[in-house]
């Protein structure tokens, strides 16, 4: 299970760190860093939505090496496979970016502990978050798809609804929409961290609301721009156009 942000905050714009939207894309270390928040910002963020700072050196370090396991990583490009059609139709469907699904997705799917998406361990209690994009029954209420005191049948079922995998990524584009409303972007603005050092460190802080974790939204934004993940999301049509992160 990881920690992720409460996200029960009222729609209203929030104070980002100043970034001009024209500014050119440079060469990593010549451009402020997307994913680094202000003082100031992450108060309100705090305030708004709840976080909880970066992991411990330990468990980095553990994240680091996983991602570097080999057999790991091939694993978890199989399974993210199966979910691309899930991926485009839903970001499309919800105008969110669908690189930031498939890199939270990647993230996920790749530190999932063995055998916690299973409905042997969803009735067991052990794990608050399930499925590819690890969420709980919360972001069903968030979305005004669960009462805020159900049921234990209604409980049952949204849980149900969190296993069944093209399901949970429905879930996760219409978490990072309702994130996106919550920060003031327009409703049909789909964000893109590659032409926009703003829209950039928008998406790093949807990854980290999702999270909670500070070290979060930089892992996410260097999957953004993993060949390997383009490759699944836009491989058929690279041909066409170049895709935009």
């Amino acid at each position: 299970m990881r920690p992720q942000a409460d996200g029960l905050a009222a729609a209203q714009p929030l104070a980002l760190v100043q970034l001009s939207a024209d500014e050119p894309l440079v060469a990593e270390g010549q451009r402020p860093n997307p994913a680094d928040f202000e003082v100031a910002e992450l108060q309100e963020l705090q305030k708004r939505f709840g976080v909880h700072g970066p992991q411990t050196p330990l468990a980095q370090l553990f994240t680091a090496g996983l991602d570097h396991w080999a057999p790991l990583r091939s694993h978890t490009l199989q399974r993210l496979e199966a979910l691309m059609p899930a991926v485009r139709q839903e970001a499309k469907r919800f105008q969110v970016n669908p690189m930031l699904l498939t890199a939270v997705l990647y993230d996920e799917l790749q530190h999932a502990k063995p055998g916690e998406d299973s409905e042997l361990a969803m009735r067991s209690g052990l794990f608050q978050t399930h499925g590819p994009a690890q969420l709980g029954v919360e972001e069903l209420m968030h979305q005004h798809l669960l009462p805020r005191h159900p049921s234990q049948k209604q409980l049952e079922a949204a849980r149900q609804q969190l296993l069944d995998p093209e399901r949970n990524v429905a879930l996760l584009a219409g978490k990072m929409a309702r994130i996106s409303r919550a920060l003031g972007v327009p409703s049909q603005q789909q964000l893109e961290a590659s032409t926009s050092p703003r829209d950039a460190h928008l998406i790093a802080t949807l990854a980290y609301l999702h999270n909670g974790k500070l070290d979060y939204p930089n892992r996410i934004l260097t999957y953004m721009q993993d060949p390997a993940l383009h490759g699944l999301l836009f491989g058929r049509q690279e041909a066409q156009s170049a895709p935009l992160i």
